[in-house]
């Protein structure tokens, strides 16, 4: 048996295979540890709930858990301060490699205006309709007596009519006045019109006639 092995030993294509062998055994090793270390493997941190933070105190908080951070967008909210953290990409709580990059959205400084369209005489839904698109988004309805039912009349914000084409804080509350289609029944007395009641006549009354 000895003999066997002696002869495999001083064979040149054995001793050529098995050094292939060994050699990729090592390749392959030496793979799976650059990838471990390249991609911390099994080495993840959380992220922080930073929500509601000014970025500038929040961004110790990314540093020493060793995130990075990119501001992709503004939005207004009357929730947190001007210039806090509204969302973050990932969420926080989020378990991410070293270095992952967290993506976040302001609270802007001042809420975001739109123009009020011109909805006279327009349908309800559709002045509604348009009002939504626009970006508004507290609209009160308020029905008023008119001709036609369910016909727009006017938009107003603190007792004012706007005009269409006006520009207001899309965060604004806006009264979407609409006619009801009936008419308003005024007080006689309103008409200028004599509303004491009338006396019946009696026997003593008629001989005067």
């Amino acid at each position: 048996m000895s003999s066997f092995f002696k002869k495999l030993i001083k064979d040149t294509l054995v001793i050529n295979i098995l050094l292939i062998f060994t050699a990729s055994l090592a390749l392959i090793y030496g793979t799976l540890k650059w990838l471990d270390i390249y991609t911390n493997h099994n080495q993840v941190v959380l992220v922080p709930d930073v929500k509601g933070l000014k970025l500038s105190d929040a961004i110790p908080f990314f540093e020493s858990n060793g995130l990075r951070y990119n501001i992709i967008d503004s939005v207004y909210s009357n929730t947190v301060a001007p210039g806090a953290i509204v969302e973050m990409t990932p969420g926080a709580g989020s378990k991410v490699k070293d270095g992952r990059i967290v993506f976040i959205t302001l609270n802007a400084s001042t809420s975001q205006s739109a123009a009020i369209p011109e909805v006279k005489d327009l349908s309800f839904r559709q002045a509604y309709a348009l009002l939504r698109a626009q970006g508004f988004e507290m609209i009160e309805i308020e029905y008023i007596p008119g001709d036609f039912k369910d016909l727009a009349v006017s938009v107003e914000r603190n007792g004012v009519v706007l005009e269409g084409g006006s520009r207001v804080p899309i965060s604004s509350l806006l009264v979407l006045k609409v006619s009801n289609g009936e008419e308003e029944v005024l007080p006689l007395d309103s008409l200028g019109l004599d509303t004491a009641p009338i006396r019946e006549l009696n026997s003593e009354d008629e001989k005067w006639f």
